[in-house]
């Protein structure tokens, strides 16, 4: 296939491992970069390979040699940047959350609906073998009938200064590490009868940040009966980001699924025997640039499509609610 000719929003840190290694495996062109500081750009640039380095991210979205935009902008700016890059005709692979609300979610999926552009919302998990196992185990029911899926994403805090304490640009527990598991549980929703049901959510808020939630714990309910849990925080001792799948003949847990390529272990237990299997350390974002590749290139169907992103940002609208909180603003660009 001819390289995907990608334009990078900004010189986030993210970029490093979640584009330019990626397309250094498959072979992407990183056409331009912009950001707010001209030197940072330029040193991005120069450390990573870009060919070339715009002024504003307008500039890069006019460029007609870039096909597809990636953007690791913060949260707020998701949503913005990525209706502009749809309005500009380009394809786009967007860090997640897609959008800061549910009303910004559903202005980018009727943007994307009517472009007839490729756009993927950057839960690169899924597309690696770990997840896809977790889900086969239900699917091929090698652990009964799915009873319960639990998830935990906490990590320490951030420096107070980061934009993911910001409430203007769409801060919190829950649209930093919190998302991921939620949109876990919905992975899930083919085995259990359909999307899992917000039954109740508890949150604390940051201090001196009035509504900036520095942890969340919410409980969801399936059709099918199944029940989920999910527990995230940005203000815990150590890293935890696990999942765990629990049938009616025994469970799977897998210690860092965010993350495979640090630790590519499925634990799965029955009744009878316990094991480990490896899926390999290939990194989640590379499994994921081949997918938006083939989106863009074949039609290849995308997981994590714009439809998927308003579900889950509506979950995640309705976590806020429940536990007393208002949804992120939009940030105005």
């Amino acid at each position: 296939m001819e390289p995907l000719r990608i334009g990078i929003l900004g010189a986030a840190r993210i970029a490093g491992r979640a584009i330019v290694e990626p397309a250094k495996l498959t072979g992407a062109r990183l056409v331009a970069v912009a950001a707010r500081d001209a030197d940072r750009a330029e040193a991005f640039a120069a450390e990573h390979g870009v060919e070339r380095v715009h002024a504003t991210y307008q500039d890069l979205l006019d460029d007609p040699e870039i096909e597809a935009i990636y953007n690791p902008l913060a949260n707020g700016l998701h949503g913005p940047w990525n209706l502009r890059a749809i309005a500009a005709g380009k394809h786009v692979l967007t860090e997640k959350p897609s959008a800061s609300n549910a009303t910004e979610a559903t202005q980018v999926r009727d943007a994307v609906s009517s472009s007839g552009l490729v756009f993927m919302e950057a839960f690169h998990y899924a597309y690696h073998p770990v997840m896809r196992r977790l889900q086969e185990l239900i699917a091929k029911g090698e652990l009964g009938d799915l009873q319960h899926v639990e998830a935990t994403m906490v990590m320490p805090p951030p420096p107070e200064n980061d934009p993911r304490w910001s409430l203007p640009l769409a801060g919190g527990a829950v649209m930093d590490v919190g998302c991921y598991a939620l949109h876990a549980q919905r992975m899930f929703a083919p085995y259990a009868g359909g999307a899992p049901k917000l039954i109740s959510a508890r949150a604390g808020e940051r201090k001196r940040l009035p509504g900036v939630d520095e942890w969340l714990n919410a409980d969801l309910e399936f059709p099918k009966g199944a029940t989920g849990t999910v527990r995230t925080s940005m203000a815990a001792d150590n890293v935890e980001f696990s999942l765990k799948v629990v049938g009616s003949r025994g469970e799977a847990f897998a210690p860092f699924y965010v993350l495979p390529q640090n630790d590519d272990r499925v634990i799965v237990t029955t009744k009878e025997d316990t094991w480990v299997e490896h899926l390999g350390t290939r990194t989640s974002y590379t499994y994921q640039l081949e997918a938006f590749t083939g989106a863009v290139r074949n039609g290849a169907p995308v997981i994590t499509d714009a439809d998927d992103a308003l579900a889950t940002m509506e979950l995640i609208d309705a976590c806020y609610l429940a536990a007393g909180m208002a949804p992120r603003p939009v940030t105005a660009v």
